[in-house]
């Protein structure tokens, strides 16, 4: 099965200083890479909605240069800082990105990521097959 490399050029840095893919396609399915809410710049915002809403920004740079928009998920899962002290706002946050059918998603609670003060962090699997509803 042949794979490429989905890589938005905002996002070259995880290809080159990481040696990972923001994407990787293979068949029909695109796995993406876990995405903090860092800005482009690499300054972490200190406010919740931002961080989550930057995650999620990323997913869809990674979704759009393949062609796809936030309706070709079919999985995510979260990994949160404090998962209970903004649940609610990264549920609402979510919302507002992902289409029906819902994609399947799992939350966790992790101690901590690479970078200090992150409390996010989104990876997910799109479909570039189309979906029934």
């Amino acid at each position: 099965m042949k794979m490429h490399a989905v890589v938005p050029e905002e996002l070259k840095p995880y290809y080159t200083d990481w040696k990972m893919s923001p994407g990787l396609a293979c068949g029909d399915f695109i796995f993406l890479t876990g995405f903090t809410g860092a800005e482009p710049n690499g300054d972490l915002p200190k406010d919740p909605d931002t961080q989550i809403r930057n995650a999620f920004r990323k997913v869809g740079l990674v979704l759009a240069k393949d062609g796809l928009s936030y309706g070709a998920l079919v999985e995510m899962t979260s990994y949160h800082v404090g998962l209970r002290s903004h649940l609610e706002t990264f549920k609402a946050i979510r919302a507002e990105f992902i289409e029906e059918p819902y994609p399947a998603w799992t939350a966790i609670e992790v101690n901590g990521f690479v970078q200090e003060g992150a409390i996010v962090e989104i990876k997910a699997v799109a479909c570039r097959s189309p979906r029934l509803a």
